[in-house]
């Protein structure tokens, strides 16, 4: 045997190939895969459309709704559901019909990926260990954190245990980031986690987005810095602290030459108590805060690429797109010291990451940066460069080695 060919197993059969990226035949499981706009639902679409390109086969079951937020990447199949009572924006698919899982078998995936711990990903992880096939559980929100937010925190631990027993019949979990990948080990919800970090669209959300015409049609002086915050509007995204730290560097006054705005970007069930908790008046009178409603595409990153900073408090994040998409538009971030976001910040250097639910800390890092145009600039260039190190095809490959590894580790069994 020459010193380069490759070794024969002990039986002198070859060696059978690896699974390639070609090779994959997805069933992916989603919530929510196009109804509704928001990070992680975008992330999946992405994902599909990745392995798409690669030449994998995928086959996406998730509710389907009349009016959805955006048309649906690669082949998607209806799957019941039920509204979610005070949240009809979202449903629950409730299980695997006959016409589904005949779909699923004549489709015969070769991997399973859940993106929801709901009824029919139950049913799907259970039909997928019937025939040997490996699960993959992708998590992308803090469930477990929800009920505090609804003065249900008792709930919490109760939640948690549900959620351990859907995950521990999981191969592996990806989650968005170290730290909540770190939690999850922790809560000892799977022990095998591996990342499936978050791109950004530097084409999209880049500085040149700026628009000092645009501000200044909202009202906004030239010399107010601007304070802004998007996302769906829901008290998961700790509006509540968010109007508290508002109110606080209020107190302590505008610094001379330096008065600043709010600018909140999103919709959503929560938007009307915020509105009003802010005190938000119309373009042009401050201290009103600013409203813009729901924003997209190019739209979106103008107005984040004009604001000056961010300010984003939530604790439920696990990775924090909202963060990334700011860093890309060469903004400073504000933010929880929590899952996500503890990610991607740089304490001190791309912005300040603040202790959960501190509100003074949170003024005092705000009152910071509006009496620094310097530091805003230091610590939003630092953040932009660093943004660049997020690739979504290089992220998105890291799922496809995932589930090949997955594949192969089935095949050992």
């Amino acid at each position: 045997m020459s010193p380069t060919a490759s070794p024969m197993p002990p039986t002198g059969l070859p060696t059978a190939p690896q699974t390639g990226t070609k090779d994959l035949r997805v069933a992916l499981f989603s919530g929510n895969y196009n109804y509704v706009r928001d990070g992680a639902n975008q992330s999946l679409n992405r994902l599909v459309g990745y392995l798409l390109r690669q030449g994998a086969s995928v086959r996406v079951y998730s509710p389907v709704v009349e009016n959805p937020a955006f048309p649906p990447t690669g082949d998607l199949v209806d799957v019941p559901a039920f509204a979610i009572p005070g949240r009809s924006e979202y449903r629950v698919p409730s299980g695997l019909p006959r016409r589904v899982r005949e779909d699923l078998e004549a489709f015969a995936p070769n991997v399973v990926h859940v993106s929801s711990p709901d009824i029919t990903a139950h049913c799907a992880v259970s039909w997928a260990r019937k025939r040997g096939l490996p699960v993959l559980a992708s998590v992308h929100t803090r469930f477990d954190t929800y009920p505090r937010y609804y003065h249900l925190g008792w709930v919490e631990p109760v939640i948690t245990a549900l959620l351990r027993r859907f995950y521990r019949h999981c191969d592996a979990l990806v989650a968005p980031s170290e730290s909540f990948a770190a939690i999850l080990r922790e809560q000892r919800m799977n022990y095998d986690v591996s990342i499936w970090s978050r791109g950004v669209e530097r084409d999209l959300f880049n500085p040149a987005r700026r628009d000092l015409a645009w501000r200044r049609a909202l009202g906004i002086a030239d010399d107010e810095v601007v304070i802004g915050f998007f996302s769906r509007l829901v008290m998961e995204k700790g509006l509540d602290v968010f109007a508290d730290a508002i109110d606080a560097l209020r107190a302590r006054g505008e610094t001379p030459g330096k008065p600043f705005r709010v600018l909140i970007v999103g919709e959503g069930p929560a938007g009307e108590w915020l509105a009003t908790r802010l005190n938000a008046l119309t373009p042009g009178n401050a201290p009103g805060a600013i409203f813009t409603g729901f924003l997209s595409g190019p739209d979106l990153a103008r107005a984040v690429a004009s604001m000056d900073l961010l300010f984003f408090p939530s604790i439920t994040e696990t990775f924090g797109n909202v963060t990334l998409e700011a860093m890309a538009c060469g903004l400073p971030v504000v933010a929880a010291n929590a899952t996500g976001s503890d990610s991607l910040v740089l304490d001190h250097q791309t912005g300040r990451l603040i202790t959960p639910g501190d509100i003074p800390a949170y003024a005092e890092a705000l009152a910071a940066y509006l009496a620094d145009q310097p530091l805003r600039a230091a610590h939003g260039t630092a953040g932009e460069a660093r943004s660049r190190e997020f690739s979504w095809d290089r992220i998105n490959q890291t799922v496809a080695d995932t589930y090949a590894r997955l594949i192969e580790a089935k095949k050992q069994v």
